[in-house]
């Protein structure tokens, strides 16, 4: 039973996986979109979109994270 669960709580942490796909095409989506409108700013758009993409990468490492708490720690 408990190691069930602890299976199951570990495929349940990695589901992050999936929305930090989604936000990392956001970020890239929203440079092209923006270069589009105005390529004066291609530059500094790309820094924040470079910046964005570490933080929302960050998140998804705290997926794995997770899921190896719960399975080798509890």
């Amino acid at each position: 039973m408990l190691e069930s669960a602890k299976l199951i709580g570990a495929g349940a942490a990695t589901i992050a996986s999936a929305g930090a796909a989604v936000g990392i095409g956001n970020v890239f989506s929203s440079l092209i979109h923006s270069v589009a409108r105005n390529p004066s700013l291609a530059k500094q758009s790309f820094g924040y979109a470079i910046l964005g993409f570490a933080l929302t990468e960050a998140i998804a490492l705290f997926a794995p994270m997770m899921a190896f708490l719960i399975l080798f720690v509890f």
